[in-house]
């Protein structure tokens, strides 16, 4: 026998929005922009050879 209010917060937890608005994750992308989204993650990963080497900077990782 399971207990409703705990299978009950576990369907509520489970939802990507309840991750989303506690900014455990970095968002959610509506399907309708998805195209969008790949296009720029693409053209980023193209845009050319880095030649900063690593180490040669002071700042951590930058996310979106």
């Amino acid at each position: 026998s399971v207990d409703p209010e705990l299978k009950a917060r576990i369907e509520r937890e489970s939802e990507a929005t309840y991750s989303s608005a506690r900014l455990w994750d970095d968002g959610i992308i509506p399907p309708q922009h998805t195209r969008q989204y790949l296009g720029l993650g693409l053209r980023a990963a193209m845009g050319g050879r880095n030649e900063i080497k690593a180490g040669d900077t002071k700042f951590g990782v930058f996310r979106m």
